[in-house]
């Protein structure tokens, strides 16, 4: 042992003498650090000094906080409000000035619809105004549940569950399902609403150009390629698809036949948001599957709001049983927040009532779409962007000054000046600096089933004349 022990040595020692010297040079170098890291103050102390009571009260005065928030133009028109006095129906009184409604998103008319409001002020002297608390924690009221009935019904799914806010419906929505890790493919012109609940998902996100599936599908064999790569990791990442049935954005329709097609040949799920065309699109106003004669269990989830079309407050969900059940325990707009106001939630049965009493109202506002779609073509110097049974058009200046401010101000003063003359319009806002991807400044024209002939032609020649006038 010990002559193998000495052998070891005399080869060390051999090696020595063999090294090259730069190598030699190197290990001393290294060496010598080491020592002088294990035997340096790892800090030095450095010597304070000590202010005295009138330095410190001249520095405290010279001190000017940074603003909580950037410096906003008093004249900011986000800032200027047009006010409006009693109920935003038909006939809608804004600043003083009664005006003809093309600005409400009162698609079917029930805001101020008699029957409504007379099943609202029951439930009101019934249950009181609010409800003070979640539906866990004693805000479940027996109405809440009828109106869940009543949507899984009328729109044919097994389940519904309702939300008190329509902006937290979607947004809640899906990062109850879709968590960190995860994939969503998204439309470019998604609403706000789903991509704040894209980011509240912490989920991978992947655009696809508005409504072009040949790029929805490029990502999705991109992604199916990467799958093959790391199939372990492949079987516990969820893939997700979000489009608006009608955009709110756009005023166009989702391909749903074609997305359907991508979601079983890449094995990917459905997220429909509806919060434009439930109330408007199919026979008897269940949204773009019905308008497209698609089985309605192919769709993943469907989320709308009840803000539109039934004139209430409040989004739902509905789909399969398993999957809503979930948003009882995962979605926060639903856990968290007070629930829906008994009084609202019984406008919206006697909303879905009327609707299925009377399902040719669905026909009379395609029809008065048609007819103003038609009437706004060819409107000088403004484009139309838009379905001819979109009820919320967009007109947006041919040839933009270079400047988006410059040409929200042209558009305004298109609206003020339509205003002037009895017809009420307004500008799509958003949010710009928060916007994934910002929408061209646009008017927007709203259809109801309560516009006559005479007010679709008042409002066609309003807005003509004022861009003859304006945009010379």
């Amino acid at each position: 042992m010990a002559s193998g022990q000495q052998w070891v040595l005399v080869e060390m020692v051999q090696a020595f003498y063999e090294a090259p010297a730069y190598h030699l040079i190197l290990e001393g170098i290294l060496i010598l650090w080491i020592i002088r890291l294990l035997f340096s103050k790892t800090y030095k102390l450095h010597e304070t000094y000590r202010l005295t009571e009138k330095e410190k009260e001249d520095l405290i005065e010279e001190w000017q906080p940074e603003p909580l928030v950037p410096p906003v133009s008093k004249d900011h028109p986000s800032l200027s409000y047009d006010v409006v006095t009693g109920p935003p129906s038909h006939n809608i009184i804004i600043n003083g000035k009664e005006c003809i409604n093309f600005a409400s998103f009162n698609f079917l008319g029930l805001l101020d619809n008699e029957r409504v409001k007379q099943k609202a002020l029951a439930s009101l002297k019934k249950y009181g105004v609010g409800t003070c608390g979640p539906r866990g924690f004693y805000g479940t009221f027996d109405v809440h549940l009828e109106l869940e009935s009543r949507l899984a019904n009328f729109m044919k799914t097994e389940e519904a569950i309702i939300y008190s806010y329509g902006f937290a419906t979607i947004a809640s929505a899906i990062p109850a399902y879709s968590k960190r890790g995860d994939i969503i493919f998204v439309d470019e012109a998604a609403c706000f609403s789903i991509q704040k609940g894209l980011q509240a998902s912490r989920s991978f996100i992947k655009y696809f150009k508005h409504n072009d599936m040949e790029d929805l599908e490029r990502l999705l064999k991109e992604q199916e390629l990467e799958d093959h790569k790391n199939p372990r990791k492949a079987r516990v990442t969820r893939k997700f698809i979000v489009v608006e049935g009608l955009y709110i954005n756009t005023a166009d329709i989702c391909p749903l036949p074609e997305l359907l097609k991508l979601k079983y040949q890449y094995k990917v799920r459905i997220f429909l948001e509806e919060s434009m065309s439930f109330g408007v699109l199919g026979e008897h106003g269940r949204g773009v599957t019905e308008h497209f004669g698609v089985n309605i269990d192919d769709i993943d989830l469907i989320s709308a709001n009840m803000e539109n079309a039934v004139a209430s407050i409040g989004g739902f969900c509905c789909g399969r049983s398993f999957v809503i059940d979930h948003q009882r325990l995962s979605g926060q707009g639903y856990c968290f927040s007070a629930s829906l106001p008994p009084m609202l939630a019984a406008a919206a049965i006697e909303a879905l009532n009327i609707m299925e009493e009377d399902p040719d109202i669905f026909t009379v506002l395609r029809e008065k779409c048609k007819r103003v779609y038609t009437a706004l073509q060819g409107t000088p110097g403004l484009k139309l962007v838009g379905v001819q049974f979109a009820p919320a058009l967009h007109l947006q200046l041919e040839r933009s000054s270079g400047s988006r401010d410059s040409d929200m101000q042209l558009l305004r003063t298109i609206v003020e000046y339509c205003m002037e003359r009895g017809v009420a319009l307004t500008l799509a806002r958003y949010l710009e600096k928060e916007e994934r991807f910002l929408p061209s400044p646009s008017i927007r024209v709203v259809v109801t089933i309560e516009q006559t002939d005479q007010d679709i032609q008042k409002a066609v020649s309003c807005i003509q004349e004022a861009a003859s006038a304006i945009l010379k």
